[in-house]
């Protein structure tokens, strides 16, 4: 059984709806510290996900790792792969996530209106309840990188749905009958709901969307029998509301301080800051931690974030990863990537929990793949970054991160000033910026074989030209301030992507394929030595995990997005994958958007995707003959 350190009565969770006082962020604590050791993570997720013939997370296990154990399908025989069945999910846009497999029963996802199905796979897929939710459609409109939902999560017989319109919602598995319905935002100021939620123990855990609307971002947990707010941590604003203790919580090994977020703001501007929580989250039983990276700060343009001296400031804790305890919310640390944003290089890529040999020692790592074009390995028990490389070449916004302890820019990027659209200034279009604002990698989520010892990455291989421009909130209303183009990196490959494998420990890449598109859909990687991954013309591709030599290739309906899942039924493995082009990558598509700065800059750098694929929703399920 999976054991961490935490309080024994949940009933001492401290309630966000009492306004928790700055002295109780101590009390919360000081419980966490008094109480034994007890078991923290859901005992039904920790069976279902020990299980390799189940797909019970979206992300595989706890730790992000989106590997799988079986190995039926091979670097012999994969090349064989025949399409089993398919599904037709009867939705258009973009099909990020994954269905879920528990116990001979599949539950699949759409994008907005966000249905969900249980297909039972006894029985050829028949359909053994639909779930319908009434949103209403005006939520589309604040979606701003399409209208995708990364999918649901399973524990204790419930299905757990983070709505587009925010509402969370707990479905009887069996019949698919509502058991409760929590409000987690609101659409009216731009607040929607996109990521996958994470169960842990007796909380469901969901964060919010809309910074490009000046969404103040949170991360919220909810009682998982009843729907009750157990705790909301905001990125930004006081101590007692971002869940920050000044003393115990650290950054880079030393506590943060009183108000480390407020003094990093400019006036009010923390209330409309942005910093939402809308990628993946990551838990680490035995250290009873949560970890999830924060988004961009509001607006896009730097020049209105800059301090009343006209310098930069932080804007805490936006573009940052956050270690928090799970029954409490309060952070024990947390680490900026990209201090005063100049690209809209959010950080809420997912957070991979390995146990990995660094400079000769073995490590409880966290590896982030972040948009602003580092890959980053973190101990994850103190925060401390052990490597900061860029996992593209072409990265050029950055000379490399600071790791020197002792130096007074310890932790952060080194900034290239040619690229800073800051010192650049308002209304200067900055040009040849890499990579661009939707980063080397985005939400698509990569994997880790224990096997191989090596990251499996799908990434953009994408520049930018930014021009930031003076802008007014208006609550609902988007709050960008900056025109954005983007297009293939020059003087490469020729192609928009690159898929890796990546070596965390020594911060270098072992092996990559170019691809005319960016890998937009998550990898898997399986004992099979085998690693599969979808491109956005819609090829599922499997390749060798030790050289990436390419074994099997698909096409599908319509351009991947979703993430590769694997499941074992009656003695056979079987992949699958969604179709369904979109994302911000295929928004233009998605959305028949058609100018080149549309979809906040992707609409013209991936303009010519519609010569190869067309909008559609289906599973494709694959297994050997």
């Amino acid at each position: 059984m999976l054991q961490a350190r935490g309080p024994k009565d949940t009933n001492l969770i401290l309630d966000e709806e009492t306004k928790m006082a700055k002295g109780q962020l101590g009390l919360a604590l000081t419980l966490v510290s008094m109480f034994a050791t007890t078991a923290i993570a859901n005992d039904d997720v920790a069976k279902n996900t020990s299980d390799p013939k189940q797909w019970a997370m979206q992300s595989g296990d706890y730790y992000n790792q989106r590997y799988s154990k079986l190995d039926q399908i091979n670097t012999t025989n994969v090349k064989d792969l025949k399409v089993a069945w398919t599904f037709s999910t009867g939705v258009l846009r973009g099909h990020e996530g994954s269905p879920l497999v528990i116990d001979n029963v599949m539950y699949v996802h759409t994008p907005f209106p966000n249905n969900v199905y249980a297909l039972d796979l006894n029985s050829e897929g028949k359909i053994l309840w639909s779930y319908a939710p009434k949103q209403d459609p005006a939520v589309v409109a604040i979606m701003c990188c399409d209208t995708v939902n990364r999918g649901v999560a399973y524990a204790d017989g419930t299905i757990f749905l983070h709505q587009a319109d925010t509402a969370v919602v707990a479905l009887d598995a069996k019949t698919g009958k509502e058991i409760w319905k929590a409000v987690n935002g609101d659409p009216k100021k731009g607040e929607s709901g996109t990521a996958a939620p994470l169960v842990v123990k007796n909380a469901v855990i969901v964060g919010n969307s809309g910074a490009e609307f000046g969404v103040r971002g949170h991360l919220t947990a909810y009682d998982i029998k009843n729907g009750k707010r157990l705790w909301r941590a905001y990125a930004t604003g006081p101590d007692d509301e971002i869940l920050f203790d000044p003393e115990r919580t650290t950054s880079l090994g030393k506590p943060v301080g009183r108000d480390s977020s407020l003094k990093t703001w400019n006036g009010d501007q923390w209330k409309i800051g942005g910093g939402t929580a809308w990628g993946w989250f990551s838990y680490d039983p035995e250290l009873n931690l949560i970890y999830y990276g924060t988004a961009n700060p509001s607006t896009w343009n730097p020049a209105q974030r800059a301090g009343p001296d006209g310098k930069p400031i932080d804007q805490k804790w936006t573009m940052a990863i956050i270690a928090r305890n799970p029954e409490t919310g309060v952070a024990a640390w947390a680490y900026q990537m990209t201090p005063f944003d100049e690209w809209d290089y959010d950080g809420v890529n997912e957070m991979i929990l390995a146990d990995i040999p660094v400079n000769g020692e073995v490590v409880p790592a966290l590896v982030h793949f972040d948009r602003n074009g580092l890959a980053y390995t973190i101990n994850r028990k103190t925060g401390i970054p052990l490597v900061a490389e860029k996992f593209d070449p072409v990265v050029n916004w950055t000379s490399g991160v600071d790791l020197d302890p002792k130096s007074s820019t310890y932790g952060r990027p080194k900034v290239v000033a040619k690229y800073s659209t800051f010192q650049n200034g308002e209304d200067v279009n900055v040009k040849g910026i890499c990579p661009a604002a939707l980063g080397t990698k985005d939400q698509q989520p990569a994997a880790f074989s224990p096997k191989s010892g090596l990251f499996y990455v799908p990434t953009n291989h994408v520049c930018m030209d930014y021009e930031p421009f003076r802008v007014s909130y208006t609550a609902g209303q988007p709050y960008v301030g900056a025109t954005v183009s983007m297009y293939t990196a020059p003087n490469s490959h020729g192609g928009m992507g690159n898929f890796i494998a990546w070596d965390a420990g020594k911060g270098e890449i072992k092996w990559s394929v170019p691809e005319q598109f960016s890998v937009w859909s998550g990898a898997l990687a399986t004992a099979g030595d085998v690693v599969f991954y979808g491109t956005l013309e819609g090829y599922l591709k499997a390749v060798s995990a030790v050289d990436g030599k390419e074994l099997f290739k698909f096409k599908t309906a319509s351009g991947i997005v979703g993430n590769v899942f694997t499941y074992e039924h009656k003695g056979n493995q079987f992949v699958g994958v969604y179709s369904g082009v979109g994302g911000w990558a295929g928004i233009g598509l998605a959305a028949g958007l058609t100018n080149p700065n549309d979809g906040l800059g992707a609409v013209g750098g991936y303009a010519g995707l519609k010569q190869y694929t067309n909008l559609g929703g289906s599973l494709t399920v694959f297994s050997l003959p």
